[in-house]
């Protein structure tokens, strides 16, 4: 093995010797019986086979430790297994594992106090769900009956689930199929100051800007103005004159963790209200503060939301979403009936009120170490023509890579193979961008990341030049 590759932190936990079913047979068991996605995600030539999990670190079947930079695709936010969501949910499961709400149960109201005190006025109800599409397909019908209105509007790159009523809101081909779907939802262009027509030097609420050259006056964007304009123009001729909602990550996740101009979601939320629309967050991948400025990823835009949907972070893995909104909007909702046999149930308000315990610093943590590696990475986009774009805030920070500088519209044709096969877990959805989504404590063990990519970016680099 290479002996010029960095060395892993210490770490003092000792998982358990695995005993369990051959890698031959799991992986018979995936081809023959398990959903044919999971070998269309599988990504590596050599597949992974995640043994056991303790805070940041991951352990395959053969004893080789990890450094998790993917927490589950941005889902574990506190660290894997943590103690005290562990005891959380041990001692819940000994009380009740399940019940309705017909009956009332301690843990969901103490949760639900919880979790709206993380919340400005008027963002007072709680609904509970199972996962982020059953949160916004939820969301997208309280919006339609509160409005009276039909269409919805979302970002190009967007993704906000893969369930039919979801499909629509998302904007990636990947994730669609050729049935009818998202009947009213209408997609505008992402203000991605990167590889987009409009962006300069100073759009981006990050440590790290774009390349690009900016002439614009103090507290003036020309980016910005353009972007609006072009969600203008979709509402002077894509849409009725009034419309229902609309959805926006404060930072895309699975479009390339891309930041928008600093005002526009404020902008955009105006506009939208002036149609009678309501504004919709969706924090499943930026909320419970792995953006590290905030909580939230809303609160870094300036903005209130009408209504915000979370998953993933909000039980550190065990299956939970949410949608927070207004009592006014509660009330239009509560004209009919609406029923969630799991959502809400005991054991996963037990978990769910755990993770909000934790206090060690996580957000604070995300701020610091996810900084220190955006400046890190930015170093070697300054110094590699393959690198085109680094970018995020926090620890939701994308890398884009490109064909060269020159051609940003072409998309990257690098191999990623030895990046990946580093003792460290990535997300590499696309061939040209690479997210790190760590949880947010993973602290200064995140250190070696930047020697780590070095490498590999330059061995990847001299090969490609050869």
């Amino acid at each position: 093995p290479p002996t010029d590759v960095p060395e892993m932190p210490p770490c003092s936990f000792s998982p358990e010797e695995y005993k369990g079913m051959s890698k031959a047979r799991m992986m018979e068991i995936r081809q023959q019986n398990c959903s044919p996605m999971t070998m269309k995600v599988t990504y590596y030539k050599e597949p992974v086979f995640i043994h056991q999990g303790y805070m940041q670190w991951l352990w395959d079947v053969d004893g080789r430790r990890y450094l998790d930079l993917f927490a589950g695709v941005a889902t574990v936010s506190v660290g894997h297994c943590h103690p005290k969501v562990r005891a959380a949910a041990e001692q819940q499961m000994k009380k009740l594992w399940h019940t309705t709400n017909i009956y009332v149960y301690p843990t969901l109201h103490e949760y639900c106090e919880k979790l709206v005190s993380y919340f400005p006025d008027p963002l007072k109800v709680i609904y509970l769900t199972n996962s982020g599409s059953e949160a916004n397909d939820l969301a997208m019908l309280m919006a339609r009956l509160h409005t009276g209105n039909y269409d919805i509007i979302t970002l190009r790159g967007s993704y906000h689930g893969g369930s039919p009523q979801a499909m629509g809101l998302t904007s990636n081909a990947a994730y669609k199929y050729p049935i009818a779907n998202g009947l009213g939802c209408t997609n505008t262009m992402c203000p991605d100051v990167f590889r987009g027509p409009w962006g300069g030097s100073h759009c981006r609420d990050s440590p790290v800007q774009t390349t690009r050259e900016c002439s614009c006056a103090q507290g003036i964007c020309m980016a910005n103005e353009q972007y609006i304009g072009q969600l203008q123009e979709t509402l002077a001729t894509s849409v009725p004159t009034r419309i229902a909602a609309f959805f926006g990550e404060p930072i895309q996740g699975v479009g390339g963790a891309v930041q928008y101009p600093k005002n526009y979601l404020k902008q955009a939320y105006k506009l939208v209200r002036e149609r009678g629309g309501i504004c919709i967050a969706d924090e499943v991948q930026t909320g419970f503060g792995r953006t590290g400025s905030h909580f939230w990823g809303f609160q870094g835009h300036d903005v209130i939301p009408d209504m915000v949907t979370m998953a993933k972070g909000i039980g550190n893995g065990f299956p939970m979403g949410a949608v927070v909104t207004t009592p006014e909007i509660a009330a239009s909702f509560a004209k009919g009936i609406h029923f969630n046999t799991f959502g809400g149930n005991p054991v996963a308000c037990a978990v769910a009120s755990s993770v909000l315990d934790v206090k060690d610093g996580t957000q604070k943590v995300s701020l610091d170490v996810g900084s220190y590696l955006m400046v890190e990475l930015a170093k070697l986009r300054d110094k590699y023509e393959i690198i085109g774009d680094v970018r995020g805030k926090g620890l939701q920070i994308g890398v884009e890579m490109v064909k060269d500088k020159t051609f940003l519209l072409q998309r990257g044709l690098i191999a990623l193979k030895n990046i990946l096969e580093k003792p460290h877990c990535e997300r590499s959805v696309y061939n040209d961008w690479i997210t790190n989504n760590p949880s947010n404590r993973s602290s200064n063990r995140l250190s070696p990341l930047g020697s780590y990519h070095s490498l590999s970016t330059n061995r990847t680099f001299s090969a490609r030049s050869r």
